[in-house]
């Protein structure tokens, strides 16, 4: 096989590491350099047709639109939640269900975090999380680990179903969903990793650990079960209804004393706990109205579509998670009163949230439409997507799948983006090598799920919060070891299905 075709096909991939990793060039810059790269070949060396390149660049855009507006709609309905004070006293009820600081992290950063990513995703749950860890007690350090760890299994649907059905845009996913759920059931461990990392230096450590080891495995087991049984509704729902029921099942666990700690151990004391200004039940009611739209859009707008036809054909489908936050948002303001002066408010911040990853996703998007489309040219050249599937052709990719995926969300902090950048390639390597393309394809986006743990975006996003700087090494350390056993884990799985 000539090595120039393979060498200019993984080029650009080399310099974005290069550039983004050591030169710590931003995210968005990173990705200028790699579209530029990959269009510069496909027209100079590759000689794309020119219709393909139009293409390319529109499709992108289109995909980009949906990324965008469900990251302003997530974004919006947060920011009129924050204003309103919800999410602290959503956060208050969550901390009272019991009064030992292991249940009360595992509820937040856990059932609280996976229903955050469920249906917001992008980076929210430990930005949110975090504030609330802290303010249980836990040192920012340990905050930062903990609500990394829990931005973890929840991605693989995370912002309602998008990972796939974005993320994986042009591929077939028939049964992607349903394998997705079931490999991340390997996903009850991780509860015993925030264990393991908030009793780390307590004085009776081994003592706090194993008293609530039996919580944090049924823990665990209440949110990817449920999962596993919601999927069949649709991939926007594994997460967040799976969080809701998992949360009902510990509530009445603690309630009856079923698996908790005897000893109730608090890092906190009485004046430092404060009081909720809301009851229950309109705390909750936000999210109440968001789950009655995400179902209600599902079941009457999801099979709706308007056809574009701009030389190139494209679908875009009303049913967007985007516009039920947006519609949710609204009815909160309309239910507590407000002057309608925080939409304003709530619009330009939701804009300055939403922007940068449209333009990221954008670049990406296109940049993988190139790779697709590099083949329809006048040279004869293999496209660029199928020379680089060829490096991936051999019997270990089952393992190294998940892998992959992780490096790709660590890269960009979005198993949406990491999809994008290796689905197709999964695909493609999948087929060529008889192996079942949806169990590679459910490799790939649980492994970059679990590679948000390590995500420097996210990393980022979560110290801003908190007035952390430069402890990025420290909170790699902490997050590394669980999400390698954690890959290790999908790697065997992987090859013992598929060898």
């Amino acid at each position: 096989m000539n090595k120039l075709p393979v060498f200019l096909s993984i080029l650009p991939f080399a310099i974005f590491i290069f550039i983004f990793l050591f030169k710590k060039v931003s995210l968005l810059k990173s990705s200028i350099v790699i579209l530029a790269l990959y269009t510069i070949e496909s027209i100079f060396y590759w000689k794309i047709f020119p219709s393909f390149l139009y293409t390319s660049y529109g499709k992108g855009f289109f995909v980009a639109l949906d990324i965008f507006i469900i990251i302003f709609g997530a974004i919006f309905f947060l920011e009129i939640l924050k204003d309103l004070k919800i999410i602290k006293n959503i956060s208050h009820y969550l901390g009272t269900i019991s009064k030992d600081y292991r249940i009360q992290v595992i509820i937040i950063a856990w059932f609280f975090e996976c229903f955050i990513e469920g249906t917001a995703g992008f980076g929210t749950p430990a930005a949110i999380a975090v504030p609330i860890l802290i303010g249980l007690g836990l040192s920012p350090i340990k905050s930062l680990i903990v609500g990394l760890l829990g931005n973890s299994v929840p991605g693989v649907f995370g912002a309602a179903g998008t990972p796939i059905k974005i993320g994986f845009t042009g591929l077939n996913t028939t049964g992607v969903p349903l394998i997705s759920s079931l490999l991340n059931c390997v996903g009850f461990i991780v509860p015993v990793f925030m264990l393991w990392v908030i009793t780390s230096d307590r004085i009776n450590r081994k003592k706090e650990f194993l008293d609530a080891l039996p919580f944090a495995v049924w823990s665990g087991l209440a949110f990817v079960i449920p999962s596993v049984l919601i999927v069949f509704l649709g991939q926007e729902f594994p997460s967040i209804l799976g969080s809701i029921i998992g949360l009902g099942i510990i509530i009445f666990s603690v309630k009856i004393g079923f698996l908790v700690p005897k000893e109730k151990i608090s890092l906190l004391t009485e004046e430092e706990k404060k009081e909720a200004s809301l009851s229950p039940f309109k705390a909750f009611l936000p999210y109440i109205l968001l789950i009655v739209l995400l179902i209600s859009g599902k079941l009457f707008l999801s099979k709706i579509g308007i056809p574009i036809s701009l030389g190139f054909n494209y679908t875009f489908n009303l049913f967007n998670p985007g516009f039920m936050f947006i519609i949710s948002g609204l009815l909160v303001i309309l239910i507590w009163k407000e002057k309608f002066g925080i939409i304003v408010s709530s619009i330009k911040r939701s804009l300055n949230g939403a922007i940068h990853p449209f333009f990221v996703v954008f670049f990406m998007s296109v940049m993988v439409q190139l790779m697709i489309n590099s083949g329809q040219n006048q040279t004869g050249i293999l496209s660029a997507i199928s020379v680089i599937t060829r490096i991936f052709e051999t019997s270990w990719l089952p393992f190294f799948t998940p892998f992959i995926g992780a490096f790709g969300a660590f890269m960009t902090g979005s198993v949406t983006i990491s999809n994008i950048m290796f689905g197709h390639l999964f695909s493609i390597a999948s087929t060529n090598l008889s192996l079942n393309t949806s169990i590679i394809l459910s490799l790939g986006v649980v492994g970059a799920a679990v590679g948000n743990m390590i995500a420097l975006g996210d990393i980022l996003t979560a110290e801003a919060v908190t007035g952390l700087k430069n402890s990025e090494l420290k909170v790699l350390k902490g997050v590394i070891v669980p999400c390698l056993i954690y890959l290790l884990i999908l790697g065997l799985i992987g090859i013992l299905f598929l060898s």
